[in-house]
């Protein structure tokens, strides 16, 4: 531990607060989903909260997260020519985010390798296969209630390379390298859902967290689902997915696939850099919330 003088904008003499070692200057050993600063708990939320802060023009929010930030020195309250009281990251709030998105990026990282070796397996098999497809699916709906829709994104999307309708057996394939963010997902039965309303088949691949540790066992996966583990080398499948008969891809599954472009054996199966917005949204491996 140490001491920390957090900014005072109205010119009086700054206070002293304990912060963990580390902090300031630099962010050695932080976890981006939770980390403890004179006492108060720093997760997702106020990471998010910094980087719209940081994003903004700064107008308070005045509520619990704002105080937690400027309690933990990551926040600061600076007063305009005005007199407008606004809101700003500190040093060590900047470094905070900017930790953030560093250990983030290497998730996506690590999630990315896994989609493009998932991708390459389904090449392999002689499929057509798709990543990054935003595709409208229908939900199941009772007798009497309206039909609902949910638009999901899965990781990959492939079908067989067949001119008989009946015989294209979509499949969904849903990568994890995070076991925070399997958990977040598995608790959405219409995301679960839409992947089973958009393929025939849906699969859930999972990855190992930081230590080399699968993040999860098959039986925490929803038996309508398959699972697949990667143990470093090879793609393990751990329950096979149950088989559903599609007799026709929608119209606007159609529409969707003409517009997008599917990947080939010599693709760039990494795609494009993650937003500001994904690299926040990750979770830790070892931290689920």
């Amino acid at each position: 531990m140490g001491e920390a003088i957090c900014p005072n904008s109205e010119g009086l003499p700054g206070r002293k607060v304990m912060v963990p070692a580390g902090i300031i200057p630099a962010f050695s050993a932080v976890s981006p989903n939770s980390t403890t600063i004179n006492g108060i708990t720093i997760g997702r939320q106020h990471a998010r909260r910094l980087r719209d802060v940081y994003r903004s023009a700064g107008w308070p929010s005045l509520d619990s997260i704002e105080v937690e930030l400027l309690a933990a020195c990551l926040l600061e309250r600076v007063y305009d020519p005005g007199g407008h009281e606004r809101v700003r990251p500190t040093d060590a709030g900047i470094v905070f985010l900017a930790q953030t998105f560093h250990k983030n990026r290497l998730a996506l990282s690590r999630h990315d390798a896994l989609v493009g070796r998932v991708a390459q397996e389904m090449l392999r098999d002689g499929r057509i296969v798709w990543t990054g497809l935003s595709i409208r699916a229908r939900l199941p709906s009772g007798q009497e209630e309206r039909t609902r829709w949910k638009t999901c994104m899965p990781d990959v999307f492939s079908i067989r390379n067949t001119t008989v309708a009946g015989y294209l057996e979509p499949v969904v394939h849903e990568i994890k390298v995070s076991r925070a963010d399997l958990l977040g997902d598995l608790k959405s039965k219409d995301k679960r859902d839409s992947y089973l309303d958009a393929g025939g088949q849906c699969w859930y691949v999972l990855g190992c967290d930081s230590r080399g540790r699968p993040i999860a066992q098959a039986d925490e996966i929803p038996p309508e689902c398959g699972v697949l583990r990667f143990d470093g080398e090879r793609l393990v499948v751990e329950r096979n997915a149950p088989k559903r008969a599609v007799a026709d891809l929608s119209f606007a599954l159609w529409m969707v696939l003409a517009k997008a472009t599917p990947l080939s054996p010599s693709s760039d199966l990494l795609g494009v850099g993650p937003s500001q917005a994904q690299l926040l949204e990750l979770s830790d491996d070892e931290n689920p919330p």
